[in-house]
């Protein structure tokens, strides 16, 4: 009930502030469990995309969001869990497994997940090569994929900026990709080329130009 009002209220003022373009909303199951992997520009993104899909899309975020003081602290842990953000403990030293066990449980309840195969942020516009977490838990799951393709979202909140900025956003939802096709591989093969179609199609989405090495959080940003 609290995410449905808040999504109410969200969706308008958004909509009113950005007049995001999205497209492809067709694309996203409206029921059953799926997972959303998505390009990755801003901080924003964690709130584009489930404020432009047509149903709930759940995303980890690093629980100290949840731990802030006074009014201000409640008013972010709110919208947090507005948007349907779960909090994980990124300190923990089994940090990349229980957050793919976190994931792996929203999609067996037949939830929508939202995930970025890049891992960070892209600091200079290009598409990176996607980690194959993403691959792993919809063969796990035995969910499709649905590609997203995110445009102008670094233009609200550049990294370093502390406020967002008014700026145009797209938002476009590609054709699902199921993994029936890919069950007879190899584990270890299947996880790359479903990560590979998947990051394949995100960059059509996008335009975005490729890289063909993993995307590192440089040692300066923590």
């Amino acid at each position: 009930m609290f995410y449905r009002v808040s999504r109410s209220a969200l969706i308008p003022l958004t909509h009113a502030l950005y007049r995001p373009r999205i497209e492809g909303k067709d694309n996203v199951p409206l029921s059953g469990g799926v997972i959303l992997a998505s390009n990755h520009l801003s901080f924003i993104d964690s709130f584009a995309i489930p404020l432009a899909a047509p149903r709930q899309v759940r995303f980890l975020a690093k629980e100290e969001y949840w731990q802030g003081r006074g009014l201000g602290g409640r008013i972010r842990a709110g919208f947090f869990e507005a948007v349907g953000m779960i909090p994980v403990d990124r300190h923990s030293s089994r940090a990349a497994q229980e957050s793919l066990d976190r994931a792996l449980e929203v999609l067996r309840a037949g939830d929508a997940f939202g995930i970025y195969p890049e891992g960070t942020r892209s600091r200079d516009g290009r598409l990176y090569r996607g980690r194959t977490g993403v691959a792993w838990l919809a063969l796990t799951a035995g969910v499709p994929v649905v590609p997203v393709g995110l445009l102008g979202t670094q233009n609200i909140q550049p990294i370093g900026a502390r406020f967002p900025k008014l700026a145009k956003v797209t938002v476009r939802f590609g054709p699902p990709i199921g993994v029936e096709r890919f069950a007879a591989m190899p584990a270890a093969k299947a996880r790359r080329q479903l990560t590979d179609e998947v990051m394949d199609a995100i960059a059509a989405l996008t335009g975005q130009e490729r890289a063909d090495v993993y995307n590192e959080v440089p040692s300066s940003a923590g």
